[in-house]
């Protein structure tokens, strides 16, 4: 049996879905791997397809099983459009080749790919060019060749902490002037504020090339390319060995679960039909993204996405992937009105077992190119197993984004006053997580921020943030928003999973939405952008709540409350808006209640010893009243007697706890 099945024995009737599911796995490997052959030494395309200088010649292969012929042109040949044809050099496989003179090609020079087919004559970017730069005439793109000189990285002697708090980032708007930003930028001015802030992990969005700014990245159209958006290969090198070398590890926002359906600058009908790299037909096609489905079946498919995933992490040195879209790869309806109710939904025709396949695969290869990668599922469905090793019968993800926690703190926020908040709701969604697999907690990501939404505390706030924020000014909104912004990200990173997340700026309060530059803004940065000077002006809360966020990620890091895989409950009291439970031995207490403070309330504790204070959201350096004293509390009979602020949180610690251990 495997051990999915006795973490979870309510699948024990679905025992055949998940021998199916290992069967799979097992028969595909065996396909792809000959003659002993290991996942990382199949994954190799990208070394053999695309531009390759040797001592002799430059060679450029490509894969086009359905063309007819194949010519590269460019600048080097004055855009000649037939003088340089590809010989086919395996007809079976589709495999075209052409050599060049070392003097013919340099860094930077442009060429583009002409395919002939059924259908006629396309221009094309090469499937794996690692540069794709877009006309500013034209607006046309191009692949440039590119990585002739090798890199000089600094970070062979980085490891990585064991512990996950991801600051989710965004390159290009991660700068205060209504520009773009660049690798180097984000790199020189905001790595140092993530690091100060106390996040060991960053992952970043936007990385794999796309030719619509506006779409955060995720209609990704040459996935061997660092987007040309913020610089050039180099620049985004720079940008991960400098995270090294700070100690912070680097994770890719991958896109696997569709592509762009372009097909002059994306992989798209490159040999001039759909079945290369998709489904045909509906399946084929996303009907809410208007993107293009992969075909997971197909070995070449797989050929190339799982050498996209080491590409990325050898030649970028990315310390893992947090995959998006995997709802959508993992069923034929890609989850779109599904209430996943029932484990049956799990089991069921709807599932696509090609793409469990596929992400067992890739999470395999993952651990054989770098055992301390880290690979985290965008997955709001639960899937079963999704965050169990491949042996135990799961998927092999480390970890799964808590995609409900952000909806549920919206809902609430939206329909609900605090006043009516359910206590043991609240904590019940805290705690659905399936046994053995691991979560990453969050308030909000870039997801909840688009425009026509509100981050959290501008939810909270309203039109009071562009008035009201000064340290000076106290008004019901404001200190209700920052008391209640402080309180549910605390108790989202310490009841909520075994790892946090955030989208930049939000640690401080980043008002209102994001906003692209587009047509209908009038192409606008005023929203796409970080106002790091809020965060830096001594006059305002966002100091306040970003100096609590600081301490908050401090405390949870010298305590190791991640050690500990669930919380456990100590009190919930709906009618006192009142909850508290320990982790890993320290106490978090909350008192939701929005005007009644308690005296000498009763806490039932584990330890017979005195317990401190270590942190409180009502502390004035965090913009708080105060009201909580940092002295010992004694405990007779296990009980400890807490003055308890309205719309306050504390976290106690026993005392001398760093001598007796946690």
């Amino acid at each position: 049996m495997y051990r999915i099945l006795e973490l979870n024995p309510q699948l024990v009737p679905f025992s055949a879905d998940i021998q199916l599911r290992m069967d799979n796995y097992s028969r595909k490997k065996a396909q792809l791997l000959k003659d002993g052959q290991s996942l990382s030494e199949f994954a190799n395309a990208h070394l053999f397809f695309g531009f390759h200088r040797s001592k002799d010649c430059w060679i450029y292969r490509e894969w086009a099983p359905k063309a007819e012929a194949l010519f590269l042109t460019g600048d080097f040949n004055h855009w000649n459009r037939a003088s340089h044809p590809l010989t086919c050099i395996d007809r079976a496989a589709g495999v075209w080749q052409i050599q060049l003179p070392l003097d013919a090609l340099e860094e930077g020079s442009r060429v583009k790919t002409l395919v002939q087919h059924q259908g006629g004559c396309t221009e094309h970017i090469p499937l794996y060019a690692r540069r794709v730069v877009q006309d500013p005439q034209t607006h046309q793109f191009c692949c440039e060749v590119w990585g002739t000189e090798p890199f000089p990285w600094t970070d062979q002697d980085f490891v990585p902490g064991d512990t996950l708090y991801i600051y989710e980032a965004h390159v290009g708007m991660a700068q205060e002037a209504p520009k773009i930003g660049t690798y180097r930028e984000f790199a020189d001015l905001t790595l140092p504020r993530i690091l100060d802030a106390g996040y060991n992990t960053i992952q970043l969005m936007a990385i794999m090339e796309h030719p619509y700014y506006g779409s955060f990245g995720y209609q990704v159209s040459n996935f061997f390319a660092a987007s040309s958006w913020f610089g050039c290969p180099e620049d985004l090198k720079y940008l991960v060995n400098k995270a090294h070398g700070m100690g912070i590890r680097v994770l890719l926002d991958v896109v696997h679960s569709h592509a762009v359906k372009n097909t002059a600058e994306g992989i798209h009908l490159f040999d001039g039909t759909t079945e290369q790299f998709f489904h045909t037909g509906g399946r084929g096609e996303h009907p809410a993204w208007g993107t293009k489905c992969f075909n997971y079946d197909r070995n070449e498919v797989l050929h190339f996405l799982l050498s996209n995933l080491k590409f990325w992490m050898t030649e970028y040195h990315f310390d893992g992937f947090r995959f998006d879209g995997v709802t959508s790869m993992l069923y034929h309806d890609h989850g779109l009105g599904t209430s996943f109710d029932s484990d049956r939904k799990y089991f069921s025709l709807n599932t696509d077992t090609e793409a469990v396949t596929y992400l067992q695969l890739a999470n395999e290869l993952i651990r054989q190119v770098n055992p301390r990668a880290v690979t985290i599922a965008e997955d709001m469905s639960g899937m079963p197993g999704m965050c169990l090793p491949i042996a135990d019968g799961g998927i092999g993800f480390d970890y799964r984004l808590g995609m409900g926690l952000p909806d549920m703190w919206i809902r609430l926020v939206k329909e609900q006053s605090d006043e009516e908040w359910n206590l043991e709701q609240i904590w019940s969604s805290m705690c659905l997580r399936r046994p053995g697999e691991k979560t990453i907690a969050y308030v909000e990501s870039h997801d909840q921020a688009l425009v026509g939404d509100k981050t959290m505390i501008f939810r909270l706030a309203d039109a009071a943030m562009y008035t009201d924020m000064n340290k000076s000014c106290h008004t019901m909104v404001i200190d209700r928003a920052t008391a209640l912004h402080k309180m549910i990200r605390l108790l989202t990173l310490a009841g909520g999973g075994e790892g946090y997340l955030n989208f930049m700026g939000n640690e401080f309060g980043h008002p209102e939405w994001i906003d692209f530059p587009r047509e209908g803004n009038g192409w606008s940065f005023q929203y796409c952008r970080r106002q790091w000077s809020l965060l830096d002006n001594h006059f305002l809360k966002y100091e306040e709540l970003g100096a609590f966020d600081r301490q908050m990620l401090r405390l949870s890091k010298k305590y190791r409350i991640f050690d500990q895989s669930m919380a456990d409950l100590v009190m919930v009291h709906n009618a006192d808006h009142v909850l508290a439970f320990t982790r890993n031995n320290l106490l978090f207490v909350f008192n939701f209640h929005p005007t009644k403070s308690f005296v000498d309330y009763p806490i039932h504790v584990p330890h017979g010893v005195d317990y401190e204070v270590q942190l409180s959201t009502d502390d004035l350096p965090f913009g708080g009243q105060g009201r909580t004293g940092h002295v010992p509390y004694p405990t007779p009979g296990h009980v400890l007697r807490l003055y308890l602020p309205s719309r306050s949180a504390m976290v106690l610690a026993p005392v001398g706890m760093e001598q007796w251990g946690t």
